[in-house]
Formats: structure tokens, sequence, C-alpha cells
């Protein structure tokens, strides 16, 4: 997707340590017509994948889960790190270690939200290690629902997220591929 190259370069820092600073996209701003055409591209991915549902994990997976579930027209649910007093137990649970938040954060998802006879879209902004994608996989397997695809805004192919996944035996699709982070500068992969 060039456009998102072109703001990527334009806009992104890599802060070392594998870490890429996408904030003004998409991790604390976001650019309502470039999320829209982001969403129609995921959504234009998996148009014959018969998708019922998304899931994402909060916060950053949010908005391109949006827009790509509006684009397939289907519901939207994600992943809650904290339980409100709303989401009554028992719940769909698991855990996976934060990159860029350090630690591990537990995924919930109310068993209201996602069903046995769905077939799951999972769409988040970042595949890296693939431990949060792995966590929403493992979820959408506990609710006894079809897991059809992962859908990614930026995957860091360095980092081994796709060969992690390989056990949920699903197709990935990721806008842009960045292969290094090298010398302060980003690298795409072809």
């Amino acid at each position: 997707m060039e456009i998102l190259k072109k703001r990527i370069l334009a806009e992104g820092r890599n802060l070392g340590n594998g870490i890429l600073k996408i904030d003004s996209i998409l991790n604390h701003q976001v650019d309502p017509a470039l999320m829209v055409a982001i969403g129609q591209e995921i959504a234009r991915r998996f148009a014959g994948a018969g998708v019922t549902r998304i899931l994402t994990a909060e916060v950053s997976g949010i908005a391109p889960a949006l827009t790509a579930g509006y684009a397939l027209n289907v519901p939207v649910v994600w992943a809650r790190k904290n339980r409100p007093v709303t989401m009554k137990q028992p719940v769909y649970v698991e855990s996976a270690p934060s990159h860029t938040k350090g630690g591990e954060v537990k995924l919930m998802v109310s068993p209201e939200f996602i069903h046995a006879a769905d077939r799951i879209l999972i769409v988040d902004d970042f595949l890296a290690s693939g431990k949060t994608l792995h966590a929403l996989g493992r979820l959408v397997h506990n609710a006894g629902a079809g897991l059809v695809g992962i859908a990614c805004v930026v995957e860091k192919t360095f980092e081994g997220g796709r060969e992690f996944l390989a056990d949920l035996d699903v197709r990935i699709e990721s806008l842009v591929c960045i292969a290094g982070l090298d010398g302060g500068g980003i690298q795409f992969a072809e």
C-alpha cells in the first residue's frame, strides 16, 4: 500500500530496539481518510472469506478494525485489557507479552460477542512477535469459532511473528512489511 509506505517514511521514527513510532498515523492519532483506505484494502483482500465478525485488541487495533468492519459490513469486537463491571463472568481470556508496554497483558472477550458459528478475521495494527495475535487466535479457538485470517497494517518481518503464528494455519495479510530498522532507518520488504 504505497500511500501507507509514504506516510511511514515521512512521519515514522525508528526509536531503536525494533520499535517503530508511527503515533501520528496509527497509535495515538489517526488520519480518518488513510484509515478508511486501510479498512477498504483489508476488506478487498478478505472479500471472499465469509467473514462474520472482526476481532482486535484494544486500543491501537480498533481504528483499522472498525474501518475494515464497516467495509465488510460486519461487527467489530475488541478484546479488553481490563474487565469492566459490565463484563460478566465467565469470559474468554488469554495473556500475551507486550513489547511496547512491558510485561503481560490479559485480553478478555465476553462470550456474548463471539459465537461458534462466527467466521472471525483478526485485524491489528502491528505483526511483530505475533504473541498478541496468537492470543487472539486462541480466544477464537476457545469460543469454538472459525478463524479465517489475520490482517495487519504493518508487519515487522524481522521479528518472526508470521512464523510464530504458523500453527494457527490461516492466511495472513499485511499492508506494509518492514524488513529492518537498521542504522536509524526504515527498510521495507519487497
